[in-house]
């Protein structure tokens, strides 16, 4: 009998399901009214990628003849991008399902509310992210504006950053990257925490915002579909289909902002969205069983949160005691005030119930991390429509204050 122990532990299927599992039993553990639940898969994701990758993968760099799995990952990283990508859309169609049928209400009561609320808070993080930068002197620009993606983890905002610095050449590509890897998950570890914490902080009774949620959604002035089938994989696949069709759309702004598209995610969460307000399309059923929606939800985000553990795990850890620990310092900094002045304006100006400015607070940061702990603290799926309502506001905020940031002076 031949088992070749190596190969096995760095198999990117086995460490997902390990951080998966070992991951969902810390969740388990509370500490006080505090629990990580599916976010804990984030932690031990971190841990496993930054041990795995630094023994099996950081000595071989510049060594030739690498064993096969050390070639695999420093080419593709710990975990494959499609992969990876493939969680959040599954995630990101059943989030869009279930929030579907209250969006005609959300938007008509609080549309211009999340517009403004979007573009807020990714201000917010870009004037942090400048205002740091010009603090500690000599801190690279495109560093700074993938810092700023990553703390509000954004990663269409990413893409729109590698896109706009393409003609800078490979060294300001992989500033940008370096940036946003450093500071996507302490943006994810804020989040979490946040969503948690703001209502006990803020005493904010859950159940009186749920009621009060119920009160808001139950005017019956939208037609509302009651038809609904357990599920519907045709419908289901179809929705993520046209999303990602969708989201590869590229629509020309100008030339400060030059193209604007929604990216995968984006694309499949809006497509689903609509997909699941109107309901049916021929024999396509998109009003689909609540319970079975979030089980799909709830897998696909505990593997997502464990691949991003995974994927960043050894640039986050490193980074916080070697050299990128001052753009650790502005990830954290930028992500806490942006969702801090978020929720005062949210909460105290716009007079919006916790259950949606909860979701709308994840959306103004493009976090898709943040609307899983969201609706995990809240303990409901309504959450859902206050984020897929700003996202899309809040993602142009973040491309356009991405391409500023690397453009103003330092």
């Amino acid at each position: 009998m031949i088992f070749n122990n190596t190969a096995f532990i760095t198999n990117y299927f086995v460490l997902i399901f390990f951080s998966v599992v070992t991951g969902l039993l810390i969740g388990k553990i509370e500490f006080g009214k505090f629990k990580l639940g599916t976010s804990g898969g984030l932690f031990t994701g971190l841990i496993t990628g930054w041990y795995i990758y630094g023994k099996y993968a950081a000595p071989y760099k510049n060594v030739e003849n690498l064993p096969a799995y050390a070639t695999r990952m420093l080419t593709e990283g710990i975990i494959p991008n499609e992969l990876f990508l493939f969680s959040l859309i599954l995630f990101v169609a059943a989030v869009g399902l279930l929030a579907s049928k209250d969006l005609g209400k959300v938007l008509k009561k609080y549309g211009l509310k999340f517009i403004l609320l979007g573009f807020v808070i990714t201000f917010t993080g870009a004037f942090i992210c400048y205002m740091m930068s010009m603090i500690s002197k000599g801190q690279n620009p495109y560093a700074v504006s993938g810092v700023y993606t990553g703390a509000l983890t954004s990663s269409p905002g990413l893409a729109a950053a590698l896109e706009a610095v393409t003609s800078y050449g490979n060294e300001a590509e992989s500033m940008v990257g370096f940036g946003y890897a450093v500071a996507y998950v302490p943006g994810v570890f804020i989040v979490i925490v946040l969503m948690q914490f703001l209502p006990f902080i803020f005493r904010i009774d859950l159940e009186e915002e749920k009621e009060l949620f119920r009160q808001e959604m139950s005017s019956p002035e939208d037609p509302v579909l009651n038809f609904e089938v357990s599920f519907d994989l045709i419908a289901f696949v179809f929705a993520c289909l046209i999303g990602f069709l969708l989201g590869k759309i590229k629509i020309y702004l100008g030339a400060t902002i030059e193209y604007f598209s929604l990216g995968s995610t984006g694309g499949v969460l809006v497509a689903s969205l609509i997909l699941g307000y109107i309901g049916k399309i021929g024999p396509m059923h998109f009003r689909m069983s609540s319970k079975i929606l979030g089980s799909i939800q709830e897998l696909a985000l505990a593997f997502f949160l464990s691949m991003v553990g995974l994927k960043y795990g050894y640039t986050t850890i490193n980074s916080i005691t070697g050299s990128g620990a001052y753009l650790v310092c502005i990830s954290f900094l930028c992500g806490l005030t942006s969702l801090f002045v978020g929720f005062i304006v949210g909460r105290y100006v716009f007079k919006i119930n916790w259950i949606m400015l909860s979701g709308a607070l994840c959306g103004g940061m493009t976090s898709t991390p943040g609307l899983g702990a969201a609706m995990e603290a809240t303990k409901s799926d309504d959450v859902a429509a206050g984020y897929g309502a700003t996202y899309p506001f809040a993602l142009l905020g973040m491309i356009l204050f991405t391409i500023m940031l690397y453009r103003m002076p330092a």
